[in-house]
């Protein structure tokens, strides 16, 4: 199979594996939001500021190390299992012993148990990530998502369960521990991988140079997402905490489910290219067109319908997400820029680079919480769109300069989704003269019949409007569904 095969074929299966998540999750999580309060959510995602940082500490960032390196051989492997389990079983020690002072910090006893048991993954984690970059170095998605569809299962099976049997946050905790190691024998059996272990020091050090600047930007790009939660965590409580979460979780899908997928296949494709600089910049930008073309009419339709949905979704103790949430959905083209930027500066190993953007970028993001906090979760969410806007025109201004790119590329590759979004708003703008009353004033109909305007009239568009760029994508789908052909593209 050549390049561009694997590439399509990857990409395929990524985002099926991704969509698939998002998708189970997103329904199995109307679930939990209803058997749980917004305090159990809070109270976990402000263990996780915590046990995620140390994640990053832990992986050493030498998985995608060996993911990049042109040979990676069993001894490599045996390496990083070794490594990463001496680094998890420290970690563990560590927040055994501090949970006591966390539990006071916060002022809630039930921090401590659950702090100490969630650290229990970094016993978990060498057995799950060695295998996983095995498979992701072979560029075997399909694997891949067959077992991240397996792990979810699991993970979902544990948590509703537990959830209604009124466990709390335990639900949450309980369910990614048995998932982990429920994923880990699958990686496992799909990598043939069996655990060793080696000490080779001289080839630590060489996978640490690279590994290096991976964990540093993982870590302070982490810290910088996990910023604003940790300011809400001391100065509003755990279910505000909740509140704001949500709103994040939701805004964020599409960048997950999409932007996701095709980072994998990106940088791996990247890697393999890295000396063909017109290459590079083809696939990067085809990269940035398509997945605006299909993620930024969700972020539209998530603004305009942002009330009744959570509404219809969460019931009306999560309404106050509503705001937050269409105001964080401003940031979803942004977030998608800086992601693909990121993985041309990973393939390219520019993350040096990167690091000053993302330490700069927990400074402002720190600030736009704190300052945001004097309009409540509406100022936080604009502020962390402002900084969503500067992190964007940094990331690509380095990514087009490590390919040798425009400013104008970008905007080319913005210009077919600007274009479709314009008619999308433009649509729904005139659905809501066109819709009665009585559709309006109850939020289920309203949602299904906007959606339905919206999605009718994007899909037409999107198929048969002349977009010269898009025009093998149209034909694609045309192909696939056997519709009537495009006769204008």
């Amino acid at each position: 199979m050549n390049l561009g095969n694997s590439i399509r074929h990857g990409a395929k299966w990524v985002f099926i594996g991704n969509t698939g998540s998002q998708v189970i999750n997103f329904a199995l999580g109307l679930i939990l939001a209803r058997l749980m309060m917004p305090s159990d959510f809070g109270m976990v995602a402000t263990i996780m500021i915590f046990t995620g940082l140390a994640g990053f500490i832990a992986g050493g960032g030498m998985g995608q190390a060996l993911v990049r390196a042109k040979e990676a051989s069993k001894r490599d492997y045996d390496l990083l299992f070794t490594l990463q389990l001496l680094i998890g079983a420290a970690i563990f020690g560590f927040f055994y012993a501090i949970a006591p002072w966390f539990a006071k910090w916060y002022a809630e006893p039930l921090y401590a148990d659950l702090l100490r048991v969630s650290a229990l993954s970094f016993f978990i984690r060498p057995f799950f990530n060695v295998p996983s970059n095995i498979l992701f170095r072979a560029m075997q998605f399909k694997a891949k998502t067959m077992v991240q569809f397996a792990n979810l299962v699991a993970y979902n099976a544990v948590s509703l369960s537990m959830a209604f049997l009124g466990y709390g946050p335990w639900s949450l905790v309980v369910a990614s521990l048995v998932s982990s190691v429920i994923g880990a024998a699958l990686f496992a059996k799909a990598a043939r991988w069996m655990p060793g272990l080696s000490l080779d020091l001289a080839r630590a050090r060489e996978l640490a140079r690279y590994g290096f600047l991976v964990s540093a930007n993982n870590i302070v790009g982490y810290l910088r997402g996990q910023a604003a939660t940790f300011v809400l965590s001391r100065a509003v409580g755990p279910a505000s905490v909740g509140i704001f979460d949500k709103a994040r979780s939701v805004s964020s899908k599409p960048h997950g489910f999409i932007t996701g997928s095709v980072y994998e296949v990106l940088f791996r494709a990247l890697a393999t290219e890295q000396d063909n600089l017109d290459k590079c910049r083809y696939l990067f930008f085809r990269s940035i067109t398509l997945v605006l073309v299909y993620a930024m009419p969700f972020y539209v339709g998530m603004m305009w319908l942002a009330k009744p949905l959570v509404i219809t979704l969460y019931g009306q103790r999560w309404a106050e997400t509503a705001e937050p949430l269409a105001l964080l959905c401003l940031a979803g083209p942004f977030m998608v820029v800086e992601n693909l930027s990121g993985a041309v500066l990973a393939a390219r190993s520019w993350l040096g680079r990167e690091l000053l953007p993302q330490i700069i970028m927990v400074v402002v993001t720190s600030a736009a919480a704190v300052m945001g906090l004097e309009y409540g979760l509406k100022g936080v969410a604009i502020g962390l769109t402002l900084a969503a806007a500067y992190m964007a025109t940094h990331m690509f201004w380095l990514a087009k300069q490590a390919i040798q790119a425009r400013w104008l590329d970008l905007l080319i590759a913005f210009r077919p989704a600007l274009l479709l979004n314009l008619i999308l708003a433009t649509a729904l703008l005139s659905a809501e003269y066109v819709l009665p009353d009585v559709v309006k004033s109850h939020p289920i109909p309203y949602v299904l019949a906007m959606t339905a305007a919206g999605g009718l009239v994007y899909a037409l568009s999107f198929l048969y409007l002349p977009l010269g760029t898009l025009q093998t994508e149209q034909q694609r789908w045309i192909a696939k569904f056997r519709l009537p052909g495009n006769q204008l593209a």
